[in-house]
């Protein structure tokens, strides 16, 4: 059985489950209303009292999209956080906390970070299965946006060649991310550290010229300014890894001595499967430290998921809390008509067609509601989205999946069950009693 479950095309078994999350409320609805046609009666009291019947499915629809927007929220953080590392293959820097040195390296985070010197950087860059070794220097910025340091065939890698205009091919020039608010010919002076305006120290005699910008990738690079790695270290005074009869020539090889330091070094080997020898190699007591950043994203979505589990429960009392407040708000709307229905009793209406009408009632409302319920959650995943891609540089999408859907749909199966309950209720009144009142 669980083999054919699993040969099944994924959306199939999205449709099974929201299916059998229905049965209930379609077996309900078929033995209540077999015969019967109660429907004219519901549409008459939806008008009859639409104003509070509006009010009711509002609450619905808020509690149910809230929770909706929420679940997508996270999974849209997770997917977009693990984009924005695809690039990194391998990071090695000197030891230390390995998630301070992938928010710092990948997510350009400011940390204060020990360096690599020279001699680290050869044995990483003179590897024959490296393929890319891209030093990166920060802790200047313009405007807000970090000023990083690197060699243009990280670049190159970084933004897959996609880029309008070209790449920097001596110091003073710089290449921006596709959220960065300069055009190709202007120039700008790094302050030091990470402030804006009149917080920022600026490097005064320094101008940089912007010579391309990359494609937009989704990722904190792309608020970033990429400049050659020489002109970080010449900024701050520090020799630029060259000889001096190199004369002006920027990139790889270093000279080890001549290398002021870098917090971490971007690997890319040639093959996948170099990168799991390379992190062993490389990671060398007390002087480097090599890891997957992708790991870390991993070790970290692992807590996330602890964090989702208690916040899963919080929900699940919460929908408790919702649906006792759903129930007790269909006692109320029925005492609003209870002395309509008394009337069908005094007729001789069947109880089964009187509860129908309760029921029915009770469900349009619940259906009503769960579907304006997952707009909601649809528009609060995309403000949430926009949100988040603002304050972390990160691309989120949130979007609603048949996760959610089924979450819903399990909302209003459980909830059409319990409104039987105020159906029962009805049934239960004196039929003279409701016709004096």
């Amino acid at each position: 059985m669980r083999d054919s479950w699993d040969s099944l095309p994924v959306l199939a078994q999205d449709l099974i489950i929201a299916g059998a999350l229905l049965l209930p409320l379609l077996v309900i609805g078929g033995i209540l209303m077999r015969g019967f046609r109660p429907l004219p009666l519901v549409r008459a009291l939806m008008w009859r009292f639409r104003w509070a019947n509006l009010l009711f499915v509002l609450l619905i629809a808020v509690s149910t999209g809230m929770g909706i927007g929420l679940i997508a929220q996270e999974r849209g953080l997770r997917t977009g956080s693990a984009q924005a590392a695809e690039k990194f293959d391998l990071v090695v820097t000197a030891p230390g906390s390995e998630l301070t040195m992938m928010l710092a390296a990948v997510f350009l985070q400011p940390s204060a970070v020990p360096l690599l010197d020279g001699a680290a950087y050869d044995r990483i860059a003179n590897h024959p299965q490296v393929q890319i070794a891209a030093p990166i220097a920060f802790g200047d910025s313009h405007d807000g946006a970090p000023v990083v340091g690197t060699i243009a065939e990280f670049v190159t890698y970084l933004s897959d060649g996609q880029i309008e205009g070209r790449i920097f091919a001596r110091s003073g020039e710089a290449v921006v991310g596709a959220a960065i608010d300069l055009r190709i010919g202007d120039r700008f002076t790094p302050a030091h550290g990470r402030g804006s305006g009149a917080d920022a120290e600026a490097h005064e005699g320094v101008g940089i010229e912007v010579v391309g910008r990359m494609a937009r990738s989704g990722s904190p690079w792309d608020r970033a300014i990429l400049i050659p790695v020489e002109t970080v270290w010449e900024v701050h005074g520090l020799a630029n890894g060259h000889r001096f009869e190199e004369g002006d020539r920027i990139g790889p090889p270093f000279t080890p001595e001549l290398f002021p330091g870098t917090p971490a070094v971007i690997v890319h080997a040639g093959e996948l499967w170099a990168n799991y020898a390379l992190r062993s190699e490389f990671t060398v007591g007390g002087e480097t430290m090599a890891f997957f950043p992708g790991t870390v994203l991993a070790d970290l979505y692992r807590v996330m998921g602890d964090v989702r589990q208690a916040m899963s429960v919080m929900s699940i009392v919460t929908q408790v809390l919702v649906a006792a407040s759903v129930l007790l708000g269909l006692f109320i709307l029925t005492r609003l008509f209870q002395r309509q229905l008394a009337m069908l009793r005094a007729l001789g209406a069947p109880r089964r067609f009187v509860m129908a009408v309760v029921w029915g009632y009770g469900v349009t409302l619940l259906v009503a509601g769960t579907m304006l319920g997952l707009a909601f959650g649809y528009a609060a995943a995309l403000v949430l989205s926009r949100i988040v891609t603002h304050r972390t540089d990160v691309l989120v999408t949130a979007t609603i999946t048949w996760a959610e859907v089924n979450l819903a749909l399990g909302f209003l199966s459980a909830m059409s069950v319990l409104s039987l309950v105020p159906a029962l209720v009805v049934l239960t009144r004196p039929v003279v009693e409701n016709l004096r009142q």
